[in-house]
This record gives C-alpha cells, sequence and structure tokens, in this order.
C-alpha cells in the first residue's frame, strides 16, 4: 500500500500512521465508502509491531481504571467477529489465540494482591476462577513449584500484532484505501479548518478530514493551534522474543501473566512457538535503548515464574515507546479544528482496544459524532494528569 503522491487526488480522509489504530481507522472508513490514504513512514519505537499482543481486561483489571476495563471487555468481546471480518477480507490470518489467561502469584503476598482485585473483577462481570497452586501447575506444568496459586481467565486471549498488522494492512489496501511513505510535518489549515497534511518531502496532500494515529510521535506534527490536541508522552517498554527449539513442546500453552513479589511479568506463545516476554514500563521520553537491568529484570522474574525460560533461544530483543495521554485514556474523534481527529493515547492497551476503536472512528469520521460507548474518550473532553507512574524499569503489561 504505497504510492506517489498524485495532485489530482484528494482523498476524503487522511489518517496519518499506519500501526494497529491507523489501520483499522483506514479499513473500516474504507469499508463506510471513504476514500482513505495513509501517510506513514517506519520510525523507531513504533509500539505496534513489539507489542504482546493480549486481549486481556480481567487479569489487567485495577481499582480507578473501571471505565477503562468496560471499553476493553466491550473490545474483546468483539474480536472473533472482526477477525473472522479482517481474514476474509484480506485473506490473511490474524494470529488469534482464544486460548485463555493464567495469572500465577509466586509468593503469599502476590496471590492476596491477586485475590484483592478479584473484588474488581467480580464487580465488573469479568469471570475469573480461583486456582491453588498445584492447579495451576496442572494447566501449566512448566510453572515453578514455588508459585502459590492464581486465577483463571478463560476469555483473556491473544493476538499476534504483527499478523494483524499485515491483515489490516491487505483488507486497507482491499478496500481502495493507498498509501503514501512519508512523514508529515504539519497539518495544513485554512481559515481555522483542516485543507490537508505537508509531508516531509515537500508535497502537500489535501483531505477534509486528517486523523492522527501515529501515536507518541504526534507531538512532532507541527501547524496546529495551541491546546488543540493534548500532550503525549512516550512510555518505554523493553521485552524480549524467545524461541522454542524445534521439535520440542511450547513452555506455556496459554498467556501467564505472573505477579513476582510484587513485579509483574508475562509470556504470551504464538502458534510458530515463540513466546513473547515482558515487558518494562519506563518514563524517560523517546529513549528506544536496550539496557542490560531491564531486559535482566524481565528475565529474573520470567525465571522465577517458569524456570525453563532460561533454555529458550533469544530470538529478538525489541523496544516500543507506547503512546500515553494526561490521563492514560484514549484520544478519540473530532478535536476543536474541523476536520482533525485523534485516534491516539491507548498508552498499554492499543491492540486490546483496536476493534473498538476502528469502529468508533469510522462512526466519528462519517456522521461527526463518537457512538455512545466511545464518548467518555472524546478528544476534547477535560483531562487530568493522573499520578506519576514511575521511572524505574520494572516489568508492567506491555498490551
Amino acid at each position: 500500500m504505497c504510492a506517489a503522491i498524485s495532485a489530482s487526488r484528494s482523498p476524503d480522509v487522511v489518517v496519518v500512521g499506519a500501526g494497529l489504530i491507523g489501520l483499522v481507522t483506514a479499513w473500516r472508513a474504507a469499508q463506510r465508502g471513504l476514500s482513505v490514504t495513509v501517510v506513514a513512514q517506519t520510525a523507531a519505537g513504533a509500539a505496534s509491531p513489539v507489542a504482546a499482543g493480549m486481549l486481556t481486561p480481567a487479569t489487567e483489571a485495577a481499582f480507578g481504571e473501571e471505565a477503562l476495563m468496560r471499553f476493553g471487555v466491550l473490545s474483546r468481546d468483539r474480536y472473533p467477529a472482526f477477525v473472522a471480518e479482517l481474514e476474509q477480507d484480506s485473506g490473511l490470518p490474524a494470529g488469534y489465540r482464544p486460548h485463555g489467561t493464567l495469572q500465577a502469584a509466586f509468593d503469599t503476598d502476590d496471590l492476596a494482591r491477586l485475590a484483592h482485585l478479584s473484588e474488581l473483577r467480580t464487580r465488573l462481570g469479568l469471570r475469573t476462577e480461583r486456582l491453588t497452586g498445584r492447579e495451576c501447575r496442572r494447566l501449566e506444568p512448566m510453572l515453578a513449584p514455588a508459585v502459590r496459586g492464581g486465577y483463571l481467565a478463560p476469555d483473556d486471549h491473544s493476538v499476534d500484532p504483527r499478523r494483524l498488522l499485515a491483515a489490516l494492512h491487505a483488507a486497507a489496501e482491499r478496500r481502495g484505501a493507498v498509501g503514501v511513505r512519508d512523514r508529515v510535518s504539519e497539518v495544513v489549515l485554512d481559515g481555522g479548518r483542516v485543507r490537508g497534511v505537508r509531508l516531509a518531502s515537500g508535497g502537500e496532500l489535501a483531505a477534509g478530514q486528517v486523523v492522527l494515529a501515529a501515536g507518541a510521535g504526534i507531538p512532532a506534527i507541527g501547524g496546529l493551534p495551541p491546546g488543540a490536541v493534548p500532550p503525549l508522552r512516550p512510555v518505554k517498554g523493553q521485552l524480549l522474543r524467545l524461541r522454542t527449539p524445534p521439535g520440542e513442546p511450547p513452555l506455556v500453552g496459554r498467556t501467564v501473566r505472573g505477579l513476582v513479589r510484587g513485579s509483574p511479568v508475562y509470556l504470551v506463545p504464538r502458534e510458530d512457538g515463540e513466546i513473547v516476554l515482558g515487558a518494562t514500563q519506563e518514563e524517560q521520553g523517546h529513549d528506544t535503548r536496550l539496557t542490560a537491568g531491564g531486559l535482566w529484570e524481565i528475565l529474573r522474574d520470567a525465571h522465577e515464574l517458569v524456570p525453563g525460560v532460561s533454555e529458550l533461544e533469544v530470538a529478538e530483543t525489541c523496544v516500543g515507546l507506547r503512546p500515553g495521554s494526561p490521563d492514560n485514556e484514549p484520544l478519540l474523534g473530532p478535536t476543536s479544528v474541523p476536520g482533525l481527529h485523534l485516534a491516539a493515547g491507548h498508552f498499554r492497551h492499543g491492540v486490546l482496544f483496536t476493534p473498538a476503536t476502528g469502529d468508533a472512528m469510522a462512526e466519528a469520521l462519517t456522521t461527526g459524532a463518537l457512538p455512545g460507548y466511545a464518548r467518555r474518550f472524546a478528544a476534547t473532553r477535560a483531562l487530568e494528569a493522573v499520578g506519576g507512574t514511575g521511572t524505574g524499569g520494572g516489568a508492567d503489561q506491555w498490551t
């Protein structure tokens, strides 16, 4: 999906960014009959290609994030139909694995913390089953003998974001979306309304509507009035991809989210034997360096939970920058600038929120308003920054 700029082509919509959120917006908008051009350039720290792909609102439920988790449940429950439609439209597999998630506690303090969170899951109507340590090991025999217990979340699944990206790219292209490999330097306004975008190569692309879906790269885009786009910050995540030796069974058969002496860690298996292990959560700006300390913490906790990880081959080390909004919730739909939309700020939940975001953005682009279920996350809402999320390399979820 790549083409040269044509002065005669003026799409209805320009989508800036070709991650999961940008491509699902382009695909759904094209399905609604809009002509769409996606402008993107490979950037260091892009979040979508390195994400683990957990679809786990039950095992990520946190006090104070109830509305966010309800949106996550809505989006998670759309995944089966979403994937079926996407695979039919693209002709490619999306890497969806409906195998449930095991949340394991390493010690008694970890188990008490998970038990406290089970009250919230019950309130949200999320299905989980309390398990003893022996029952956890019956499900996942490679868990350490020290594991005290946990919870099985049968509705929390996973998807391979790289396969999902490829499928969305193909589906958007088949629906007529056009791609331009370039960087948007600024949004062009005329009389206070969007007229299109200017490219780093010097060209200009006219469009009646522009969607900024470039994640942590959005703040670098110029041409916008002060306050039109809320501030977005990059939140660094380091992770590893491990490879199971040929002919050997996978180390884990389902996503395993662990709590090890208070530190969260996860293992997400793929159909091809790969296991994604991660991830740190670091407030370090646009730093995309891999660090020995960050990777060591992930491996330390993963080894405590599943000792066999030390025998696996390291296939890849990755760094991504999650886009965080001031309140750590998505920014969706129309802004105060006519014709300008946001699809950004998904923080840890970009993969999980992909189906619901695509539907919401298509509705906004065709009707001018978000659907009811997404209005809490309107880009024009009043924002208040949440408390600090830390600057260390401690493991946390990367979804």
